[in-house]
């Protein structure tokens, strides 16, 4: 794949995968219910169908994001960032399965009532497992991108600031409306800044093998 393509796809998502997390949380019907809460995906299961597709959409959005991160991790703490970036991946792919319960819940809650219908959504996700095989490698994903973006800076690659901002977006993001506010802000700039200099960067630069030292790994 040419360095180009490469290089354009991974800042590219990184600037839209919080575009659709935002709009994804936007959408969500029971997010803007508040205190009515209680069978809103019942109420609007088209909604929740926007809703789980976008959101779905913004964690597959952030896999090549990822991979273009881990790319660029090269000169300083190679091996922290690489292990980093392996666990963001991992975690991610399982957030983004989780998006498919919001469809089963919105179709149960219309068709058996709020109460029978979170049961049996309920019953399912406990036999799926999703608490330890889905929410847990989830949340771990993030630290992950924590963990790959500091990397990042420390190799001078992107601010400080960028791979925070990015990942308390995401968990604040839920929280409406103010933390829906803070963190669609803080995710977009944070995503966004890396992902812009991802665009920015002349092939040459992405391509680029670091020079060969003790404390450095060599890419293609």
């Amino acid at each position: 794949m040419p360095h180009k393509f490469r290089r354009l796809l991974a800042g590219a998502c990184l600037v839209a995968a919080p575009l659709f997390y935002v709009a994804g949380l936007l959408t969500d019907p029971a997010l803007r219910a508040g205190d009515a809460a209680d069978g809103a995906y019942g109420r609007h299961p088209g909604q929740v169908s926007v809703s789980a597709a976008l959101l779905h959409w913004s964690w597959v959005l952030l896999v090549p994001g990822i991979i273009g991160m881990i790319h660029l991790v090269r000169r300083r703490a190679v091996l922290f960032g690489h292990i980093a970036g392996v666990v963001a991946l991992l975690g991610v792919v399982n957030f983004s399965a989780l998006m498919l319960g919001d469809f089963f819940y919105a179709r149960l809650e219309a068709d058996l009532g709020t109460a029978e219908g979170d049961r049996l959504a309920d019953a399912a996700f406990a036999a799926a497992g999703a608490l330890w095989g889905f929410q847990v490698p989830g949340f771990l994903g993030l630290l992950g991108v924590l963990l790959l973006g500091l990397s990042l800076a420390y190799d001078q690659q992107v601010p400080w600031w960028a791979p925070p901002a990015m990942v308390a977006g995401m968990l604040a993001g839920p929280v409406y409306p103010v933390g829906m506010i803070a963190g669609s802000v803080l995710y977009i700039a944070g995503a966004g800044v890396i992902g812009i200099r991802m665009l920015r960067m002349s092939d040459a630069q992405w391509a680029q093998a670091p020079a060969v030292s003790g404390n450095v790994a060599v890419t293609e």
